[in-house]
C-alpha cells in the first residue's frame, strides 16, 4: 500500500526532479488540517454519544436525536470560541516578537 507521498511530492518540482518546498509545505498543511478535522469529529462523536445515548439500539428516539444535535452544536461553538481565542493570542505573541 502506498502512503501517498511518492507521486505527489515527486512531481512537486516540475523540472529536473527538484522538490518545491512551498508546494510540499502546502500539502503538509492540508494533511494536518484533515487530521485535525478527523480528530475533532471523533472526539465530538465520542463525547456526545456517551452523554446522550443511554442504551444503544437500532434507532435513536426523539430525545436522543435532540440531545445529539444540541451536544454537537455546543461542542462546535465551544471549539470555535477556543480556536478564535488561541489564534488571536498567537497573533498577539507574534506581533510582540
Amino acid at each position: 500500500m502506498e502512503s501517498g507521498f511518492g507521486s505527489d511530492f515527486g512531481s512537486a518540482g516540475g523540472g529536473g526532479g527538484k522538490l518545491d518546498p512551498a508546494l510540499i509545505m502546502e500539502q503538509v498543511k492540508v494533511q494536518i488540517a484533515v487530521a485535525n478535522a478527523q480528530e475533532l469529529l471523533q472526539r465530538m462523536t465520542d463525547k456526545c454519544f456517551r452523554k446522550c445515548i443511554g442504551k444503544p439500539g437500532g434507532a435513536l428516539d426523539n430525545s436522543e436525536q435532540k440531545c445529539i444535535a444540541m451536544c454537537m452544536d455546543r461542542y462546535m461553538d465551544s471549539w470555535n470560541t477556543v480556536s478564535r481565542a488561541y489564534n488571536s493570542r498567537l497573533q498577539r505573541e507574534r506581533a510582540n516578537m
